[in-house]
């Protein structure tokens, strides 16, 4: 099973993705066995990941890939980068 468009092409991705205010991070992720894509993102504030996950978005991602997602917000204990 190939991955679903929305994971192809991470680096173009993550390309665009600079243009989001506030995020510092994007991981991507396939679980082939239940086909889906799984996206983690690190945010500087709670204020702007609520303010980029906004209806609008929710919408868009539903028409785009026939699902809506599902979101969750969590806060993050230690992020720890090696690069």
């Amino acid at each position: 099973m190939t991955r679903p468009k929305s994971v192809r092409s991470p680096k173009a991705r993550a390309l665009a993705s600079k243009a989001w205010p506030g995020l510092r991070s994007k991981a991507f992720a396939f679980d082939a066995e239940k086909r889906e894509a799984i996206n983690f993102y690190v945010w500087d504030s709670a204020e702007a990941a609520e303010a980029f996950f906004g209806p609008e978005l929710i919408e868009r991602v539903t028409g785009l890939y026939g699902v809506r997602p599902n979101i969750q917000f969590v806060s993050v204990a230690e992020l720890v980068d090696n690069h």
